[in-house]
């Protein structure tokens, strides 16, 4: 457990001749449930891909549980930016899960004998722990999107990964849905022991479950508690501009600025 599971110094990042983010430098510890935060563009799914080793380091180091970007693959659980499925998709959830097992081997026939018994197992386990199991064995199709979404972590989480990437998961759901998803990452922050890093737009859902943040803009990022990151003081010097951060009655945080501060906070505000 004293293993990190994410460490950058002064790290960078160039796309195309430019400079995404430069001299980041963070830390994610395990079983610690993380926002990724910030404006489009910003370079948040950057940071993802530059954990998973598709993109190089221009400046810095990294190490991904213990070693070098790429390298720990097959310990991290990745759910892509948020795919959708046609209401006449006919696979089943449970079907979808096991991909994340044997989806190398598509086409090949399922294991048999012990390595079948294993593999309904983890399967069945990985659908129970997102409680997905009353509706696993209907076709993804007919699924509403909080019930997809749940069977895409639960795949994502079948090789019992000690890390786990979304990228926005929460798009496209309801603010009902977006919280439930969120207390269901920091459940299997805490019962599975995983690391999770979740890119989102709108913190607010997702607030009083997370240990901290991590926040892109300008360039550059900071790294902290929300309470310590998402202040006035931080997104003005991150932004190079005058920045506020309220705070609404319901607890929602709001940011305004000029130039326009991005929605990722609440509701826009003149």
């Amino acid at each position: 457990m004293s293993e990190t599971a994410v460490r950058f110094e002064r790290a960078a990042v160039r796309l195309g001749g430019q400079t995404v983010w430069s001299d980041v430098s963070l830390t994610v510890a395990p079983a610690e449930f993380v926002a990724v935060l910030g404006p489009n563009g910003a370079g948040k799914s950057t940071l993802i891909k530059a954990i998973l080793g598709l993109l190089p380091l221009s400046a810095g180091t990294a190490s991904v549980l213990g070693r070098r970007p790429g390298e720990a693959n097959a310990r991290i659980g990745y759910l892509p930016q948020r795919r959708t499925f046609d209401a006449g998709t006919r696979i089943r959830g449970l079907d979808l899960v096991q991909l994340g097992l044997d989806g190398a081997r598509w086409g090949v026939p399922i294991p048999v004998g012990r390595d079948r018994k294993r593999t309904v197992t983890r399967v069945r386990e990985a659908i129970e722990l997102v409680g997905a199991s009353a509706y696993a064995r209907r076709p993804i199709g007919e699924l509403s999107g909080g019930e997809q979404q749940r069977l895409l972590i639960a795949q994502a989480l079948v090789r019992r990964p000690k890390l786990l990437l979304l990228d926005e998961p929460l798009d496209s759901l309801d603010l009902p849905n977006q919280a439930a998803v969120a207390a269901l990452v920091q459940r299997i922050c805490q019962e599975e022991q995983v690391a999770v890093l979740l890119v989102a737009h709108d913190v607010n859902p997702i607030l009083s479950y997370l240990d901290g943040v991590i926040y892109f803009a300008g360039g550059r990022a900071a790294e902290g508690s929300p309470e310590q990151v998402i202040t006035t003081e931080t997104l003005s010097r991150l932004y190079g501009a005058p920045i506020e951060v309220l705070q609404a009655s319901d607890g929602r945080l709001v940011v305004v600025g000029q130039p326009e501060a991005p929605f990722v906070h609440g509701d826009r505000h003149g």
